[in-house]
């Protein structure tokens, strides 16, 4: 797979899907060996899954993916068919930006006596325990895109720091799936990053930072981080539109896993469904098979677990401001302790003591469902656009 991984990024350089092909049919023709092995008689894609959410099945992500399907892409149509708020505009310097995105770090709970952050082209955090190090980046013109990668990571990093320490070095002393840590990262990022409390107190501080960037009150800059748009890339999509992304890509990998779609076919199958799900087509490989770095690493059964993860979310935030009375006065001075607070006490402390589901549903007190997602962004969206 580390071979795979150099020949995608060489092709996708050169925007050259034939180049990758021959190595992509290996790693799958190995992963669907795998899955059988594994499987022993059962589904492999089930396996596959396993390795990154234990408990859960393909068909039961189809099944919850499809429940959600309908309303999303509802929700995508009025959305796009309003006014889109103001961006913003002008240049915001990296070292301001890393003044910043530190300051959050801290707003969220990291601890820097066990981590550190550096840049990187793609933001990830790695580590558990005593050293737990995220990465963030930069970009002059968008530095929503190196706040809330960085509010995301940390969301992933206070997961692993927040283990009790009496699991450290056992096999319970890490975040039990990727499910659940995704659910970490998006509810710090969207639920509590996103939110009209929390980002009245960050236009304060941008203005404070970067003086005047075209955006004249709060509630234009909430609106502003909320900003729905359509793109290619799935690291770079809004609420709206991320699950469709995963949702795609589920479909594909597990065709391909079953044989009912070849490693030839891919490109133009991806092609088709984003232009049926997206409404526009894909003008480069870059934007399109040859974007995400999974599949040349074999991790096919991951790319689930993003929605998973925004599913989760919207059950444990939903359960939190049921407990947290007050939660958007304090977020509006800065302050989430209390939130974070409450992740780390139901859930995060436990690290893989529970399966995903039922550390989840101890967290939130009923059994976990999209719809607390789909009502959290029907209601917010719709708010911000009219609709």
């Amino acid at each position: 797979m580390s071979l795979a991984q150099g020949v995608w990024a060489e092709c996708r350089g050169r925007e050259d899907v034939a180049g990758f092909l021959p190595t992509l049919r290996k790693v799958v023709d190995l992963k669907r060996e795998e899955g059988a092995a594994l499987a022993a008689g059962g589904d492999p894609y089930d396996a596959l899954v396993d390795d990154y959410e234990p408990g859960m099945t393909g068909a039961a992500i189809a099944a919850m993916f499809d429940a959600m399907r309908p309303r999303l892409v509802a929700l995508r149509g009025r959305v796009l068919g309003a006014t889109a708020p103001k961006g913003l505009v002008g240049r915001f310097p990296a070292e301001g930006q890393m003044a910043l995105s530190r300051e959050l770090a801290t707003v969220f709970g990291y601890d820097w006596n066990r981590g550190r952050v550096d840049l990187a082209v793609h933001p990830f955090s790695s580590g558990s325990g005593h050293d737990v190090r995220i990465t963030t980046r930069v970009s002059e013109t968008d530095p929503f895109n190196c706040f809330y990668s960085t509010i995301h990571e940390v969301g992933h990093a206070a997961y692993e720091q927040g283990i009790d320490p009496a699991y450290a070095l056992t096999p319970i002393g890490q975040g039990v799936s990727m499910g659940v840590h995704e659910s970490q990262s998006r509810s710090y990022e969207n639920q509590l990053g996103r939110s009209r409390a929390f980002t009245g107190w960050l236009y304060g501080r941008m203005r404070e930072g970067f003086g005047d960037f075209g955006i004249a009150d709060a509630d234009g800059f909430y609106k502003a981080v909320n900003r729905v748009h359509p793109g290619y890339i799935r690291t770079e999509a809004d609420e709206v539109h991320y699950n469709l992304h995963v949702m795609m890509r589920f479909d594909l990998e597990r065709a391909l896993i079953k044989g009912d779609l070849q490693v030839e076919d891919l490109e133009a199958a991806w092609n088709d469904r984003f232009r049926a799900d997206f409404g526009v087509a894909v003008d480069r490989p870059s934007n399109g098979m040859l974007q995400d770095v999974h599949w040349s690493c074999g991790l096919f059964g991951y790319f689930p677990t993003y929605t998973l993860g925004n599913v989760y979310a919207g059950c444990l935030v939903k359960a939190l401001r049921a407990e947290v009375p007050g939660l958007d006065a304090m977020m509006a001075k800065g302050d989430v302790s209390a939130a974070t607070g409450w992740l780390r006490d139901r859930l995060q402390r436990h690290g893989g003591l529970y399966e995903p589901r039922e550390v989840v549903r101890r967290a939130c007190g009923f059994e976990p469902s999209e719809g607390p997602l789909l009502d959290y962004l029907e209601a917010k969206f719709g708010e911000i656009y009219g609709v």
